[in-house]
């Protein structure tokens, strides 16, 4: 059996890149696919990028408590379905939703076995840098990038883990650790060990 994760950090704290990398080195690892009511667009893959759905479908599935939590943005809807998550943690993988701190209050309501991660950066100069080297934004939406990060860095304490990604591979195998750790706790080895530990005391 699978766990769920959920990873949070401010924008610019690097957590694509250190999922990313995380996925490629620890087996049986995925980030929630969300399904949304957007068009594919091109080199978008079904099940991949995200379940695409109709508007009437999403709202059906809405309507049966589909999803642990969805939103509509420019007119399109973004979820995470229940039953997608389900039939990967009962494969025994584990999933990983990456969603703020707002998201993640809201799951806890939902589910009391969620492991939570938060991401910071070393310093606020190291995430204004950052920032600016994605070369991707105006000065005006840096700014804003930057009071929103310390709105979210605010509930840090809110999470099991804090990964401070100041050098890369380090933090990286510090996130790697996490996931390796919980697959060891007794009640995950029971679990995923019933058979052996039958036998063994048989």
């Amino acid at each position: 059996m699978g766990r769920l994760y959920i990873v949070s950090a401010p924008s610019g704290a690097g957590k694509s890149s250190l999922l990313n990398a995380l996925i490629e080195q620890v087996p049986d690892v995925k980030i929630s696919v969300s399904t949304t009511t957007r068009a594919k667009r091109a080199g978008e893959e079904e099940g991949l990028h995200y379940h695409f759905e109709t508007v009437k479908q999403f709202e059906v599935k809405i309507k049966q408590d589909e999803f642990y939590e969805y939103a509509k943005v420019f007119d399109n809807y973004y979820g995470t379905s229940k039953t997608w998550v389900a039939q990967q943690l009962e494969s025994g993988v584990d999933v990983i939703l990456e969603i703020d701190w707002q998201g993640a209050q809201q799951m806890r309501q939902i589910r009391d076995d969620i492991i939570t991660i938060f991401i910071v950066p070393p310093s606020i100069e190291a995430l204004h840098n950052r920032l600016v080297g994605r070369g991707q934004d105006s000065d005006e939406i840096i700014a804003k990038r930057m009071s929103e990060a310390t709105s979210e860095i605010s509930h840090y304490d809110e999470y099991d883990y804090v990964v401070i990604n100041d050098e890369f591979d380090h933090a990286v195998n510090m996130i790697k650790s996490i996931f390796q750790a919980n697959r060891l706790t007794l009640e995950a080895q029971q679990k995923n060990n019933k058979v052996l530990f039958d036998d063994l005391l048989k």
